[in-house]
């Protein structure tokens, strides 16, 4: 097989993977702040395993990729797609949206890398949904057509954030006189989880103690401060929300999935949390999306795994 590699880039880590027999192998993790260029922190991949440089690549990136330039949305790097190829001298270089590798990812976790929240059941080759809060926020569709899966691709991370409560409301006003506009990805990220807990504090006229999402979730999971368990119990239910407006946008009957950094660090709040009342709350369209599964992945290296998938795809080695 030829030396291949794939990448999976978001705001904080570069994950990368040699690809050997269809699978990956050698999987090191990064932060990108180390690297100056993206081309820096491949090359340091490449010497860390002792690959003498790849032949294919496949890197799957949180930012657009519809132009050959590429400027990351939550980092500073940018590149070339054409330079890059050159600057690795590589045969073939495919670059793809961080979600489009989650999506790609889907159809090949089986039930031990997933944990399903709620009731549901899965249409088969139904239309998937899959978003994951992290860094930012990522948003993927997948549909099945005559020559399988594809991608929708698009940045529903930015969408407007719609408040449909009280607590939404304290949220919307404290990003709103902060930032201007409230976006999803505004509530939905670490820095969201941060906006979630500054807002519900300041309301209650407490001390905004944490300005680490990290800080927060471990003592919401600790139970050791309230206003960070009510923070965490409000995130879950705007991922509910938002969770069932993606099923309503593309009647999504093969599942929502969440993927991101921060959700499944979060798995034991899910369950006793409003995010499957708040998916479901739908007003008359609450059994369109009632029988809809909704899922958490639990594959720490799924958008390798899908980067991997779309690579084999292209370059037509088995998967």
């Amino acid at each position: 097989m030829s030396k291949m590699f794939v990448a999976d880039v978001g705001g904080t880590n570069i994950r990368l993977a040699l690809v050997e027999n269809g699978a990956l192998q050698q999987i090191n993790k990064y932060l990108c702040r180390q690297f100056d260029t993206i081309t820096d922190a491949i090359k340091q991949f490449s010497i860390d395993i002792n690959v003498d440089g790849f032949e294919s690549g496949c890197i799957a990136i949180a930012c657009p990729v519809n132009n050959d330039f590429v400027t990351m949305t939550n980092h500073t790097w940018a590149f070339s797609k054409r330079v890059l190829q050159n600057e690795l001298s590589l045969q073939r270089l495919f670059v793809i949206n961080d979600f489009s590798a989650v999506a790609f990812s889907l159809p090949t976790l089986s039930n031990q890398q997933v944990i399903q929240i709620g009731p549901g059941a899965p249409v088969d080759k139904g239309n998937i949904a899959v978003f994951g809060p992290g860094t930012g926020l990522g948003v993927e569709h997948l549909t099945w057509t005559d020559s399988g899966w594809q991608t929708l691709d698009g940045e529903g991370g930015h969408v407007d954030f719609a408040p449909n409560d009280e607590q939404d409301l304290i949220v919307w006003r404290y990003i709103k006189a902060k930032l201007g506009r409230v976006a999803a990805e505004e509530l939905l990220s670490g820095r969201g989880l941060v906006n979630i807990y500054a807002a519900l504090a300041g309301h209650s006229g407490l001390e905004v103690k944490y300005n680490d999402p990290a800080d927060i979730s471990q003592h919401a999971l600790a139970n050791t401060d309230k206003q960070c368990v009510e923070a965490v119990q409000q995130f879950c239910r705007v991922m509910g929300s938002f969770a069932g407006n993606l099923a309503l946008n593309l009647c999504t009957t093969g599942g929502v999935f969440i993927g991101g950094g921060i959700a499944p660090r979060l798995v034991k709040f899910f369950a006793d949390s409003e995010f499957r009342q708040k998916f479901e709350d739908k007003g008359n369209l609450a059994g369109y999306v009632k029988n809809i599964p909704t899922y958490l992945i639990n594959e720490p290296d799924h958008g390798l795994l899908g980067a991997l998938a779309y690579l084999l795809q292209q370059t037509k080695e088995k998967y």
